[in-house]
């Protein structure tokens, strides 16, 4: 594995902008032929099942012969998916725009603010070491406890003042560190460590780089990243932040997703510009597809999920649909394929 260097931030003169340069044309984009025009989550289950939620087709399974579409018709609880996990005993469940769904042996059972949830449009979602179920939404953090959820307060704090729809009890991030605290991404108020016991919070007065955090991840080394909406990405080590920006060699300071790769390589996925892959030393761009347009913007423009599958294979999900990750781009997964080979 290679580890990441703490190193001081790396100068724009290491930036490497070349693999974007590597995209293929893939001809025109034809919305019909794509998982969906939006691809938010990608997952796999312990079958080997791929899930593909998507921003207004609710969730796709692939078995690795055929799609199923599962959405409100079939019972799922809303269109639009932002989180998907798979608990101990098989069930899956999803962070929706309706409500929380659980999907065991073809069958959904729907959860919504009836059931406990503070509101009904969930943005994040979370299995704890416990096995207890977190999900993030649009009126603050809430727990299951095996029949209904139960909120879970967080702090006030001090709140940024924020232009859009959202409001700072919105959660798009949570992590929980080696260490058992469980880390809480908000927007406007910065991110809340729970020990437990009590809560820290973290905010740009601390250092963080934004307060507008849209998520939170913790590396093998036992740091924790934390990306904002307009202010790039902290490197956490328990004591001090060291925040990277454009200007170090991010594609842009909207960071919505990160993850480390098996090699040790850090991602950072952008609204509005792609993604880029940090080595420690130089940031590497994979920037938005012009060859493939949806709605007059060019596909893989805003990325909100990575995931990297069983096999090592880097999935991203995007605006433009499904792409995988060959070593040099991505390629576009339509409903015929090509899926990678094994």
């Amino acid at each position: 594995m290679v580890a990441l260097l703490a190193s001081p931030v790396v100068s724009s003169a290491q930036h490497s902008t070349t693999a974007g340069d590597h995209a293929a044309s893939l001809g025109p984009y034809l919305p019909d032929q794509q998982i969906s025009e939006y691809v938010r989550e990608v997952f796999q289950d312990r079958d080997g099942d791929f899930w593909f939620g998507t921003n207004g087709d609710g969730v796709c399974r692939y078995d690795g012969k055929s799609l199923t579409y599962l959405s409100v018709e079939q019972g799922f609880g809303g269109h639009a998916v932002r989180g998907i996990v798979q608990d101990e005993g098989g069930a899956m469940w999803f962070a929706t725009n309706g409500g929380v769904s659980r999907y065991e042996s073809g069958v959904f059972k729907n959860y919504t603010v009836a059931n406990g949830l503070s509101h009904n449009s969930v943005w994040s979602m979370m299995l704890d070491k416990s096995g207890t179920l977190w999900v993030g939404t649009h009126g603050g953090v809430c727990r299951f406890d095996g029949k209904s959820f139960i909120p879970f307060p967080l702090p006030k704090g001090e709140v940024e003042i924020s232009t859009s729809s959202f409001t700072s009890r919105v959660v798009f991030g949570m992590f929980e560190d080696r260490a058992g605290n469980l880390w809480f991404g908000t927007h406007g108020g910065g991110a809340h460590k729970y020990n437990g016991k009590s809560f820290t919070t973290y905010t740009t007065k601390n250092g963080l780089a934004g307060n507008y955090v849209r998520s939170i991840y913790g590396d093998s080394h036992g740091r924790i990243w934390i990306g904002a909406n307009g202010g790039g990405v902290s490197c956490y080590d328990g004591t001090t932040f060291r925040n990277f920006t454009k200007k170090d060699g991010l594609n842009n300071d909207r960071i919505y997703e990160i993850l480390e790769d098996r090699a040790g390589n850090m991602w950072f996925s952008t609204l509005g510009s792609g993604c880029c892959r940090y080595d420690g030393k130089t940031f590497t761009a994979f920037h938005e597809d012009h060859n493939l347009m949806i709605n007059g913007f060019p596909a893989r423009g805003h990325v909100q999920e990575f995931f990297e599958d069983k096999d090592g294979i880097l999935w991203i999900g995007c605006s433009g649909g499904l792409f995988y990750f060959d070593g040099k781009t991505f390629i576009n997964v339509t409903k015929n394929g090509p899926w990678p080979a094994k």
